[in-house]
């Protein structure tokens, strides 16, 4: 999976999502070089959740059938 700034230049690259015992371990690159690891632990998804409005919900969904 891969995240782009509004340039569309590529920022990070998410290469595995594992889990482990504290959450998800997130694993991958920033901006194609500086490796990185990062822990989503629970309290974390759940703030998450709270970001999603049903206008983001909907586009999310919308962009599932997109090309």
């Amino acid at each position: 999976m891969r995240f782009y700034t509004p340039e569309k230049t590529e920022l990070i690259v998410i290469s595995s999502v594992k889990p482990h015992k504290e959450g998800l371990v997130i694993e991958g690159k920033i901006m194609g070089a500086m490796p990185m690891k990062a822990i989503l632990r629970p309290g974390e998804m759940r703030r998450a959740f709270r970001l999603l409005s049903m206008r983001t919900i909907w586009t999310m969904a919308c962009m599932l059938f997109r090309r």
